[in-house]
């Protein structure tokens, strides 16, 4: 029997024998540490079936099924430690070791590992078991064991909060998409042409004037200090850490519709054929005032993201710019981040600059897609500018071979099978979304099916990677062009966080489709009762 879990665990023996879960069930914590992660396991339950499981006190030997909760490693080091490097910069082995053990019996349940991050992972196998089994309040579950851990330490999402801005609420809602796949980092992409979403005293035109619009005609927004903190705060209580991106040298006209004073003396100014014109600005790194500005706003962001290790320069798209200058402000960028304790991530443009093997290098432009996109982006990109995104991605070839000749490790993000603003392939099943599917994602890139986004491995389908030591982690990037509201963001995203976590998270390099559809399918359960919204696939038997 094939337990219904997204993503797959790295061990699971299932055996004869049912567990009946119940409102009279109890969870019964056996360290201090655990009551917490009790206490939102028992919330969540509720909301993902109905089910209103009990915390019961601690008793050396609690009468009855129950569901135990323990901080013990026995049996998990028969899994490998996860590759890679955590936005937090916790150890894996350590303070951070997610792997973990769930056993299910006739007589209850125990959830075990050697740290908390541990049993919550555990616990989220466990509510997933029970939202798929549930029928008219009782889950009866399937007697099993399960010894499980990441493949990889970072396992992400990217969130574009600019082309559309998202309000705490449906950030939060994100968030808990996240940690119901075990996904362990939300990158908010804060910063863009479109707007500046994060608040930086010393700045305040940045929110003041740049928060203004985002894309078209929608309004936009920013987060206060407040408001950060609180999703910061609400990530780190599901152990998904949100690591801050500001988008700097290009993508800059928010800052330079902000700070006028920092517009460069000779941008490019492209013609887009309509009457209108597109000003190429970048930050200018010879100029004293950009580094006063850089400044400023690392030190008013940075401690606004307390729990991240890391803080995300951009760096892509600097398109007119030249690449000494590109180079230069990508390495004096980087150089401040360190000095104030962060480690730098960026997009894979950064490779061209000479970075240290402590910053991280986001992989996103294939070289498949490279080659193919010229002919199409000369029906979409106005003249004047399509030789310089031409000149940009032929540049891309190398950017892995510089990454990792500097040492630098690789976050995989590649565009055909982790970016989330493609069109969906498949056929809906609910007339709405099959309107609006036309509609939904970047039409210069094909449409891609809910198989395609396993169909693939993080090592064997990236060029110049031969080991999982190379890699980071693994994210996904969902970019908002397209999208209007909370609804369209989520069609986007289910079931598509589950193929990334699958190649995050589990330990097989290929995934059987069948198998895993079926897998897919369950979990749509707990998704209506949270009233998530999710793109209904004809190729998929929904619960």
């Amino acid at each position: 029997m094939n337990l219904p879990l997204i993503p797959a665990p790295a061990t699971a023996t299932t055996h004869d024998g049912t567990l009946l879960v119940g409102d009279d069930l109890g969870v019964v914590v056996r360290s201090a540490e655990l009551t917490g992660i009790a206490e939102r396991f028992v919330n969540d339950v509720r909301i993902d079936s109905g089910i209103a499981l009990t915390l019961a006190p601690d008793r050396p030997s609690a009468a009855g099924p129950h569901i135990a909760l323990v901080i013990d490693s026995s049996g998990v080091e028969a899994i490998a430690p996860a590759s890679g490097l955590r936005a937090d910069g916790k150890a894996i082995t350590g303070d951070a070791d997610e792997r973990h053990g769930l056993e299910i019996t006739e007589e209850g349940v125990r959830v075990w590992g050697p740290t908390p991050e541990a049993v919550h992972r555990g616990l989220t196998s466990l509510r997933q078991l029970i939202a798929a089994h549930e029928r008219e309040g009782t889950a009866a579950l399937p007697t099993a064991r399960v010894v499980d851990g990441p493949r990889f330490a970072w396992r992400g999402l990217s969130l574009d909060v600019v082309r559309t801005f998202h309000p705490p609420a449906v950030v939060r809602r994100v968030i808990d998409m996240c940690s119901l796949h075990k996904l362990n980092v939300l990158h908010l992409h804060l910063t863009d042409d479109e707007g500046w979403r994060v608040e930086v005293p010393s700045r305040p035109a940045l929110t003041g004037t740049g928060a203004n619009g985002a894309s078209g005609d929608r309004p936009g927004g920013h987060y206060t200090r407040a408001e950060t903190a609180a999703l910061v705060a609400y990530a780190a209580e599901r152990f998904v850490t949100v690591v801050p991106e500001i988008d700097l040298p290009g993508h800059s006209s928010a800052v330079i519709r902000s700070c006028p004073e920092l517009a460069p003396d000779d941008a490019p100014s492209i013609d887009l054929g309509n009457g209108s014109s597109l000003a190429l600005n970048s930050l200018d790194p010879a100029r004293p005032e950009t580094w006063a500005f850089v400044t400023d706003v690392l030190d008013d962001v940075i401690p606004q993201f307390p729990q991240s290790a890391y803080v995300h320069i951009g760096g892509d798209e600097a398109f007119g710019m030249a690449d000494d200058a590109h180079a230069a402000f990508v390495e004096r960028a980087a150089e401040l981040v360190r000095a104030r304790g962060k480690r730098v991530v960026g997009w894979q443009e950064i490779a061209r600059a000479a970075v240290s093997p402590d910053a991280m290098v986001q992989y996103w432009m294939e070289v498949d897609e490279v080659e193919s996109m010229g002919e199409h982006l000369s029906t979409i990109v106005p003249p004047d500018m399509l030789p310089i995104v031409l000149k940009n991605l032929q540049k891309s070839k190398d950017d892995v071979a510089n990454a990792l000749t500097q040492g630098s490790p690789l976050l995989i993000s590649p565009t055909t099978w982790l970016y989330f603003d493609r069109q969906h392939a498949d056929t809906s099943s609910d007339a709405a979304q099959e309107e609006a599917r036309g509609r939904l994602g970047l039409p210069m890139s094909p449409a891609t099916s809910i198989r395609t986004g396993i169909e693939w491995d993080p090592v064997e389908n990236t060029p110049g990677v031969r080991t999982d030591a190379q890699i980071a982690g693994v994210e996904a990037a969902m970019w908002c062009e397209t999208v209007t509201d909370q609804d369209d963001l989520e069609v986007l995203l289910l079931p598509r966080l589950g193929g990334l976590a699958e190649k995050a998270w589990a330990r097989r390099t290929s995934t059987d489709w069948s198998e895993y559809a079926a897998r897919l399918g369950r979990q749509s359960a707990a998704w209506r009762r949270r009233e998530w919204t999710w793109f209904r696939s004809t190729e998929i038997d929904w619960a």
